[in-house]
């Protein structure tokens, strides 16, 4: 269990880096992005193991990837130029 967290861990920082490598102009600051990312793969480690079972190590690595994307997903900004406002009576 300790591997398997470790490795969680370890892909939810590479997807987090990644992202803030490709998207930095849309994301906040470098430090909240990595650390969401590999707590975002330890909770989906723990979480899909609970759910699977003991030797499933695949299956809850696969489970931390989609927690830890889906967490970086929530800290994405629109971009500046695609932001319209109407006003009220349009």
């Amino acid at each position: 269990m300790i591997l398997e967290a470790l490795g969680a861990a370890l892909l939810g920082f590479a997807l987090a880096w990644a992202a803030a490598h490709r998207l930095a102009h849309r994301l906040p600051a470098r430090s909240l992005v990595l650390s969401t990312g590999a707590a975002g793969g330890v909770i989906g480690a723990i979480v899909a193991h609970m759910a699977l079972g003991a030797g499933h190590a695949p299956g809850a690595l696969a489970g931390a990837v989609a927690v830890a994307a889906a967490l970086l997903s929530l800290l994405l900004r629109p971009t500046r130029s695609r932001v319209r406002r109407r006003s009220a009576t349009a």
